[in-house]
């Protein structure tokens, strides 16, 4: 069996906004303290995966230091980008587009910000990022540093569900998600762990 243990990063600095791939501010000091106590003082990975961006590059670096474990970068563990809502608080679009934030939310996959990545292609490469990952640690327990977006999209395609549903699925900072992968294929074994 498999495991890949997908964490979304701590808080970055500057608080709650849209940040996607083009969007890259380290974590705050909250964040640090929420990501070191998701993962306590626990050595339980054989590997560490980490999304591009330094908001979970970082913390993965000083984790595998802390720990002797190897850390390696999946490109395409990179947030999905928001287009123009990027760098913008929810609370400021909700109050100057609110056509457009309730119908993302009501439909993430037409309804998507100007200029934002698409959601399918998005789906798509989180997909084969996570069947790589899987492959390449094959029988290994893994911890991937990663997104909201990204956790959402595994959860799709671990459970068959379509992108319009992903956005009801809450991650939190440094919520944990369990996969694991054996011949049966994969199932998930927990969500949003803190």
């Amino acid at each position: 069996m498999t495991i890949l243990d997908f964490i979304r990063h701590g808080e970055p600095e500057g608080g709650r906004l849209y940040r996607g791939a083009a969007i890259d501010d380290p974590l705050s000091e909250k964040g640090w303290g929420q990501m070191w106590r998701a993962v306590g003082e626990s050595r339980a990975w054989d590997q560490l995966v980490s999304s591009p961006l330094q908001r979970c590059h970082a913390f993965a670096l000083a984790l595998g230091e802390k720990h002797g474990l190897p850390v390696s970068v999946e490109q395409d563990f990179r947030e999905v980008g928001f287009g123009s809502w990027e760098g913008r608080s929810p609370a400021d679009i909700q109050q100057r587009e609110p056509e457009e934030y309730a119908a993302f939310y009501a439909d993430p996959v037409n309804n998507r910000p100007p200029g934002a990545e698409d959601l399918l292609d998005f789906g798509r490469r989180v997909a084969e990022a996570m069947e790589h990952t899987a492959s390449a640690h094959a029988g290994k327990r893994v911890l991937v540093v990663a997104h909201a977006g990204v956790i959402r999209a595994a959860l799709g395609h671990v459970l068959q569900a379509p992108p319009a549903a992903w956005y009801r699925a809450k991650v939190n900072n440094a919520g944990l998600s369990r996969f694991a992968r054996d011949d049966k294929g994969w199932q998930l074994m927990c969500h949003n762990l803190q």
